[in-house]
């Protein structure tokens, strides 16, 4: 019987990826503002509205994937587009948390970012003079990669109560395009930080698959000077880079 993944922010670029690779394994409903463009279960949510969240994930869902996001222009600079951030980013993320805790759904994967330590990163090159990884002080040059350390946090704190059987696992994703290919070569910063589609599906896999209790890994192929460390993603989940920014220009020369 195929595992039942609920997806919440499941229309955008990353949930298709997932839905066209992982359909045969899992049984997926979105829950968005908008409708998927993939023949999926999908109900229409703002997640926001933690009751309206609650009553929407389906009975025996196995794993909760948060890929809620947004983006905006001032966050630091205007009342309105900070509140807008922090409520997606930070408040609808415990919502889920607490949603999954409420109705003893065992697993949550979400969707965090290279932005909680884009301090240490540049035109896609470490500052550091080698990767960058998980166990870096998480400095962030944004309100963006702020609030999603914070959301890693609040899954670290629920995680680890005595009384609760939750897992979380934290994935920073690097660069993930619809059209990867001409992405990556039209944008040089791509050939470090590009996590492909292969690597994706094979990431977020093995994130729904694995029993450990908490962790944090990097996502990105195995490109050219790559930022970050993808080491401990390999050794707790099993992860190996599949396809990465080169195999990709190279089949658009052919």
């Amino acid at each position: 019987m195929k595992k039942k993944v609920t997806i919440i922010g499941g229309a955008g670029t990353i949930g298709s990826i997932l839905i066209n690779g992982l359909q045969e394994r899992y049984q997926f409903t979105v829950l968005d503002k908008n409708r998927p463009k993939e023949q999926v279960e999908y109900k229409q949510v703002d997640a926001t509205n933690f009751e309206e969240l609650l009553r929407a994930i389906p009975e025996d869902t196995d794993a909760l994937v948060n890929l809620l996001t947004i983006k905006t222009d001032n966050d630091l600079h205007t009342i309105d587009d900070f509140q807008q951030m922090t409520t997606i980013h930070f408040i609808t993320s415990f919502y889920i948390l607490h949603a999954a805790q409420t109705l003893g759904i065992p697993k949550v994967v979400y969707a965090s970012s290279n932005h909680t330590t884009d301090y240490y990163e540049r035109d896609g090159y470490s500052t550091l003079g080698r990767e960058i990884t998980v166990k870096d002080y998480p400095f962030s040059r944004s309100l963006y990669g702020v609030l999603k350390l914070a959301s890693e946090q609040l899954g670290h704190i629920l995680a680890h109560e005595k009384e609760q059987s939750l897992s979380v696992i934290n994935l920073r994703i690097g660069s993930v395009h619809q059209d990867e290919a001409k992405a990556v070569a039209k944008d040089e910063r791509l050939i470090h930080t590009l996590l492909t589609h292969k690597d994706t599906v094979q990431l977020f896999d093995l994130a729904l698959q694995t029993t450990v209790k908490y962790g944090t890994y990097y996502g990105v192929s195995n490109n050219r000077k790559k930022p970050w460390s993808t080491e401990n993603a390999w050794r707790e989940l099993g992860f190996e880079s599949k396809e990465n920014a080169d195999d990709l220009r190279n089949r658009n020369k052919k």
